[in-house]
């Protein structure tokens, strides 16, 4: 299985996040993407290969335009604002407040374009976003020429990231754009298997509308988890989408059975769709020593996790999401994958 991989990924570094009652460093660092990358080559999984340049045209299929544009700006923004440090909002519009006006000031256009204080900026941070965006696309393209499958080791992720809103570590959704990729090169439906432990909210959003991507959570029961105002089992899609989005919320302190019984409803709903492409969002937070996560999966269970992908029989991209168990995260990602080779 070949690797697609951008050393760019580290220019966005240093920053911090609100984490509920301190500002904190970032748990989305880059030791996280170069610990896969060591494990990758360490298994000898297959070549590591860097990512084509890809402009934004399939990225403005699934983002609004207006958000998209926002982006490359914020950084330069916010010191032409006198500001120094980590770009994060502080100011939200919520329920009772406008949001159809986009503001001036930065401040407050990082509120209307995100819902928490996790996806922040330094000077580095579009330049990787936009490295995580090629490759994605790039590994899409191998998927698409007929690889088995492929592994895009994105940083920063992508899942929580909507068509205008930023969050959870998120900017652009690399799932999303190369499902949107692989329906405009030659795939009739497509199905995206999210089995990171916090709800991919923003790849909901995006395809809910929608019957020809398939969106299939498994994560912690939004009641009790971030991000807590997605993520039910009740949320089923919305017009042509109704029936093709499925959320199997599970309960904190999850362990392997409970979990893979629900990966065996996901993988099953997946099958009837009958998809020419899988996307997988592969998050492996769900590991029982996650610093914020709080399911009980073991290091053995993520080969297994693999091998039942595998079972599906479909061209398959794997796009790296969550996981701050930075010690393991290699082990268990990777894990996943050589287990999918062997199924």
């Amino acid at each position: 299985m070949k690797t697609i991989f951008s050393p760019r990924h580290a220019g966005h570094a240093g920053n911090v996040e609100l984490d509920a009652n301190a500002i904190v460093p970032a748990y989305e660092k880059p030791a996280r993407a170069e610990i896969v990358r060591a494990r990758v080559e360490a298994v000898g999984l297959g070549p590591v290969l860097g990512p084509a340049a890809h402009d934004l045209a399939t990225a403005r299929k699934v983002h609004k335009p207006a958000y998209l544009d926002f982006l490359p700006t914020v950084y330069s923004e916010w010191e032409k604002a006198g500001r120094s440090g980590t770009a994060m909002p502080y100011v939200w519009p919520t329920r009772g407040l406008r949001g159809d006006v986009e503001p001036r000031s930065i401040e407050a256009r990082l509120g209307f374009y995100s819902f928490d204080c996790g996806a922040t900026f330094v000077g580095g941070t579009w330049d990787a976003i936009k490295s995580s965006h090629d490759v994605a696309l790039t590994a899409a393209g191998l998927v698409a020429a007929g690889e088995r499958a492929a592994f895009a080791l994105c940083r920063p992720p992508g899942h929580h990231a909507g068509s205008a809103f930023m969050g959870g570590y998120c900017y652009i959704n690399n799932a999303a754009v190369a499902a949107e990729w692989l329906r405009d090169n030659g795939a009739a439906r497509v199905s995206i298997l999210d089995v990171d432990y916090h709800h991919g909210n923003g790849t909901q959003e995006i395809f809910y509308a929608r019957a020809d991507v398939q969106v299939v959570n498994l994560h912690a029961d939004p009641l009790a988890e971030y991000p807590y105002f997605l993520g039910h089992a009740d949320e089923r899609g919305a017009g042509a989408g109704d029936g093709f989005n499925h959320n199997l919320p599970l309960p904190l302190g999850t362990a392997w059975a409970g979990w893979s019984a629900a990966l065996d409803t996901a993988c099953g709903l997946i099958a009837a769709h009958r998809p020419d492409a899988l996307v997988v969002s592969l998050g492996v937070d769900t590991f029982e020593r996650d610093p914020i996560s709080r399911f009980r999966l073991t290091s053995a269970d993520y080969p297994k996790i693999g091998r039942r992908i595998g079972r599906l029989a479909l061209p398959t991209l794997f796009v790296m999401e969550g996981g701050y168990a930075v010690e393991e995260i290699g082990v268990n990602a990777v894990g996943v994958l050589t287990g999918f080779e062997e199924g």
